[in-house]
């Protein structure tokens, strides 16, 4: 997700000095394989906060021998802010070129060069490019691993206030109103947390959408710009956040976190007690019935059984009033 550089340009865990070291560096630079084989690293770059650098980006950026860079102007101006340099060769790796790219790659990797991918913000492959080439690396067997860092998608999950046990991340929503519909009418019923990115200009027709499909009350957490001077977390019903946006000029980027489905309470057998009398009705023997009804509802056979008794022994007793009454 794209995001500007705010924040203080000494990386943590630096002594400000720029080079990136600090006690124990030696042991954390296992990525640099002199005399064997290359291998990719995807890391992980601030999504705001340039004090979210960590020791091994900064060491990665000066020492890797290639640059897999989403937007070389932005990598520019990270390397800028963290006062360092780099030596390796730097390439644009985006969407509208990795296809074509990513053969170039994995040749200079199998040559033994140590490439480093990184995005705008965050960890590549997570909603931008990079899975293009991690794909095409472990079909060859070519090593891949990462350095971690920030994730707007974890940053989000954590301050939403919400379920954090179960999540599945959804990324952008079809812009299209129709398509957007589909895609939230098949997860209306899912359970797990759900995490989306959204630009700004498109907030309020997605919360609508959600509102929608979701419901006005299911609870839901807005944040824009994360790690950042201005950031803002803002937690409250679909239909709150609406109104907020509705009435806001939103800006910067965006992540909305929206709770799951509730868990629909646990069906009674007497629930299905109608189904037994309605197979009954159409010549089924009562044990065939709860049989049939209670595999297909899956509740226990017995406790079914003993429902449809009580409901006849009920609806005799009832007769017999009426009948005495009379």
């Amino acid at each position: 997700m794209d995001s500007s550089i705010d924040g203080p340009p000494q990386a943590a865990g630096t002594d400000g000095t720029g080079d990136g070291t600090q006690a124990g560096a030696e042991d954390a630079v296992p990525e640099f394989r002199s005399g064997a084989a290359g291998q990719i690293v995807l890391a992980a770059t601030p999504i705001g906060n340039m004090g979210d650098a960590t020791v091994r980006l900064i060491n990665l950026l000066q020492h890797a021998d290639v640059i897999a860079a989403e937007d070389t102007r932005r990598l520019h101006r990270l390397v800028s802010a963290l006062d360092i340099t780099t030596s390796g060769r730097i390439l644009s790796y985006h969407e509208h070129n990795e296809q074509s790219r990513t053969p170039y790659l994995l040749d200079l990797v199998r040559g033994g060069a140590t490439l480093l991918m990184v995005t705008d913000a965050g960890m590549p492959s997570v909603s931008d490019p990079g899975y293009r080439l991690v794909e095409a690396a472990a079909a060859e067997g070519i090593a891949v691993t990462a350095a971690p860092g920030p994730s707007a998608v974890l940053t989000a999950l954590a301050l939403s206030g919400l379920p954090t046990d179960r999540f599945c991340f959804e990324g952008f929503l079809p812009r299209k109103a129709g398509e957007r519909a589909g895609r939230l009418a098949e997860l209306a019923a899912e359970r797990r947390t759900m995490v989306f990115f959204e630009a700004p200009h498109r907030l309020e027709a997605m919360l609508r959408a959600l509102d929608a499909a979701f419901g006005g009350s299911r609870p839901a957490a807005v944040a824009r710009e994360l790690t950042k001077l201005h950031e803002q977390v803002l937690r409250a019903p679909l239909r709150e956040l609406l109104e907020w946006a509705e009435s806001s000029e939103v800006r910067g980027e965006i992540a909305v976190v929206v709770g799951g489905a509730a868990e629909a309470a646990p069906e009674a057998p007497e629930d299905h007690v109608a189904a037994v009398n309605g197979l009954i009705s159409q010549g089924s023997r009562l044990k065939d019935a709860v049989a049939s009804v209670a595999s297909d509802a899956r509740i226990s056979k017995r406790e079914l059984y003993s429902a449809v008794l009580a409901a006849r022994s009920k609806d005799d007793a009832g007769k017999a009033e009426n009948a005495g009454k009379s």
